[in-house]
């Protein structure tokens, strides 16, 4: 994939909350460094689910398919995202969760922005 030159604000809170929580409170970096991948990839898409394998976020990532299976079922358990697929076999769409955003710039939108 060919690197992206936007750049994507990340909420203060998936820096000083949400890593403490999951790199030493969950000992989980991987699903920190996950979440950060579905964050980036779901900001560039205006905030719609993102489509990926765990192959691809595992190559993306660099971490082992195993090691992104484990961070999946711990942002799941958290409910930093919602995963949901067509059928079985689909490659599933991960949908990236910001509970502590307002609710406007959940989906995308910044919450001064007005309708002309």
């Amino acid at each position: 994939m060919p690197r992206s030159r936007q750049t994507v604000p990340v909420d203060d809170y998936v820096l000083d909350v949400l890593m403490r929580d999951l790199v030493a409170h969950d000992q989980q970096p991987s699903a920190f460094l996950v979440y950060l991948f579905l964050f980036g990839r779901a900001a560039r898409q205006r905030w719609r689910p993102v489509q990926a394998s765990l192959r691809t976020i595992a190559d993306e990532t660099g971490l082992s398919k195993s090691a992104v299976q484990l961070a999946m079922e711990t942002l799941r358990s958290r409910e930093l995202i919602r995963t949901t697929r067509l059928h079985t076999t689909a490659v599933p769409k991960h949908l990236v969760l910001r509970h502590w955003a307002p609710k406007r710039s959940r989906q995308g939108k910044s919450p001064d922005s007005r309708r002309s």
